[in-house]
């Protein structure tokens, strides 16, 4: 089963849980090829309406003591760009893609993410543009490839 994990941590992020939770994102992550989407919600107040098909599940949930099991059984982790989510991640080793919350003043998560971009440990974009630019990972020997809009190709490198 080909698993997108979706996480806020402790905070809110209803732009990126209700833009992930769309009928056309998940159209567009099973057309991709993955079947399941587990979406961690925090603190926030959309609350996406678990489901399950014979092609495709959407879990949510708002806490739990660990993330570490949901992050080990996923292909792709989409993650507001708090610090210890961002490192959790890139510890397993797992394919990351933050998504900034421009609601945020002084927003460090953004310096944060610009620069682990920079060293080639992740993708990051916006609420308006993840369906456009991430969503397809595709191993390619020691690297990822992240698939983004109109065809090109980010090389990424996971520790």
């Amino acid at each position: 089963m080909k698993c997108v994990f979706v996480t806020v941590g402790t905070t809110s992020f209803d732009d990126l849980i209700a833009r992930v939770s769309a009928p056309d994102s998940l159209q567009k992550i099973e057309s991709l090829g993955y079947n399941r989407l587990i979406l961690q919600i925090g603190r926030g107040t959309v609350v996406p309406e678990p489901f399950s098909t014979e092609s495709f599940t959407l879990d949510v949930y708002r806490y739990k003591d660990s993330l570490k099991e949901d992050i080990q059984k996923a292909d792709l982790v989409i993650s507001h760009a708090g610090a210890g989510s961002c490192l959790e991640t890139l510890e397993k080793g797992k394919p990351l893609v933050v998504v900034i919350n421009e609601k945020l003043m002084n927003n460090h998560q953004l310096e944060l993410a610009k620069q682990l971009h920079k060293e080639g440990h992740l993708f990051y974009c916006t609420c308006r543009l993840i369906l456009k630019k991430c969503l397809l990972v595709v191993e390619g020997g020691d690297k990822e490839i992240l698939w983004v809009a109109g065809g090109s190709q980010l090389g990424l490198k996971f520790c």
